[in-house]
């Protein structure tokens, strides 16, 4: 078993001055805590893995492809492997667990 805390892995992406913690590998998928603060712009590109957002935290809109939503805590949003995707409007400090299956390169 490995387990985790959000308030520690929090703690380690900003003493590594990173947006994106991966704190998970395996074979068949990997974890990572993404953090935008309010009024950031999500510079990331379109992936090779299929991924889910699972919000933790925050307030933001996402675009994914040509579809736009608002998100907040509890919110997931799934994005097909390719597809253009970006959070915007972010007016909460977001914090965002990513899955990424197969595994992020």
């Amino acid at each position: 078993m490995k387990a985790f805390r959000l308030d520690e892995l929090e703690a380690e992406r900003a003493a590594n001055d990173g947006a994106y913690l991966q704190f998970l590998r395996e074979k068949n998928m990997s974890v990572g805590l993404y953090a935008l603060d309010a009024g950031d712009h999500d510079r990331q590109q379109p992936h090779n893995q299929d991924e889910v957002y699972f919000v933790v935290s925050g307030r933001a809109a996402i675009t994914v492809g040509m579809e736009t939503t608002q998100v907040a805590r509890g919110s997931v949003v799934y994005v097909p492997a390719g597809v253009a995707h970006k959070f915007h409007h972010i007016s909460e400090d977001l914090r965002v667990l990513v899955v990424f299956s197969p595994p992020e390169a």
